[in-house]
């Protein structure tokens, strides 16, 4: 149940599930993805990121930000090394913890990376892209 389709499988459920409002019957699936992911592929593998982004993500939508912030905080640090600055997954893991700390009353610490997310999207898909 470790193999690398199945935690797609999984992820996939999970996401349904959270699209569907049923965050609680999601969390365990997405822990469940998360965990195999860290296992079989490592910590900085795309997939196992996507997994943390999307934990944190729903940690976040159930109103855990305290536990959320970690999992932000690690795929932004993991994307920025392995996927560089300027990816589209890295500039949405700064816009992710530009809202996060913006939600948390940590405006400050918040708008310098609305404004890194916002330059580096203007920077890589331009002003027009939907």
């Amino acid at each position: 149940d470790r193999h690398p389709s199945t935690l797609t499988s999984i992820n996939g459920m999970a996401l349904l599930l959270k699209q569907m409002g049923k965050k609680e019957e999601a969390l365990p699936l997405y822990k469940e993805a998360l965990a195999g992911r860290r296992e079989t592929l490592g910590d900085q593998h795309p997939d196992t990121l996507n997994s943390i982004s999307n934990m944190a993500v729903l940690l976040d939508e159930m109103g855990n930000q305290e536990e959320a912030l970690p999992l932000y905080k690690e795929a932004l640090a993991a994307r920025r090394e392995t996927l560089g600055d300027r990816h589209p997954s890295t500039l949405t893991s700064i816009n992710n913890m530009a809202l996060i700390l913006k939600q948390m009353g940590k405006k400050e610490e918040a708008l310098p990376l609305y404004k890194e997310s916002l330059a580096g999207f203007r920077e890589t898909l331009g002003d027009r892209h939907p």
